[in-house]
């Protein structure tokens, strides 16, 4: 609780509800692609490069860890200031709204490897197979939203250099982790990258069209 309560201290007030939204959204649009998948063709977009790429069961630890990664990031970025945070929820949301009308519309799946090793990142990857089915792919999410926390501190120098460039090596090693356990594939870590730095630009242009109609109002 005094974690929690901690962590709550340290979102600001402006930003509980947008980063709230962001959760909820991204849920919805993860469980809620998989009730249109009855009865779909699904497409592999394996290529054969991603086939000479090996399984690396140590990058499990890179991939269920991008969630802390997430966390913390989302509440670095909307602290930087209430624009940012705004445009961080705006980006989120048009990312994951593409993601959900892709999903829908062109599923996309893959073979894993049969792992018949075990041990203990060998073991959470099968955990990580059970828990998770070989869908909603393309684009990637977790690509997506690792990219976010990046970008989303990339050019502010508020943020001391270091993180900045740890962020950038968080958010490549969580994409090389999605290849590595064979959750994802080339196209689908391009896609995802691509996505988030074109959302993230809109939404600097949807923020710039509401501050001039403010502006405006005003005159």
């Amino acid at each position: 609780m005094k974690i929690m309560k901690k962590i709550y201290e340290y979102i600001p007030q402006y930003a509980i509800k947008p980063l709230i939204l962001c959760v909820i959204v991204n849920f919805s649009v993860y469980s809620g692609a998989r009730l249109f998948y009855t009865d779909r063709v699904f497409h592999d977009l394996t290529s054969n490069l991603d086939d000479r790429i090996p399984v690396v069961p140590i990058f499990v630890v890179f991939y269920l860890g991008s969630y802390l990664f997430w966390i913390f990031n989302y509440i670095l970025v909307s602290r930087v200031s209430k624009d940012n945070c705004y445009r961080l929820a705006i980006s989120d949301l048009l990312g994951k709204l593409t993601c959900f009308i892709i999903y829908i519309t062109f599923p996309t799946t893959n073979i894993r490897p049969d792992i018949t090793t075990s041990g203990v990142f060998t073991n959470m990857l099968k955990f990580l197979y059970n828990a998770d089915a070989a869908n909603n792919l393309f684009p990637s999410i977790h690509v997506l939203v690792s990219w976010y926390c990046f970008i989303g501190i990339r050019n502010n120098k508020t943020i001391p250099a270091w993180y900045r460039y740890f962020s950038l090596f968080m958010a490549v090693m969580i994409s090389i982790s999605t290849l590595t356990t064979k959750q994802h594939v080339i196209v689908d870590v391009i896609a995802g990258v691509v996505l988030a730095e074109l959302t993230w630009q809109l939404s600097l242009q949807l923020q710039l069209y509401r501050a001039k109609k403010l502006i405006n109002q005003e005159a």
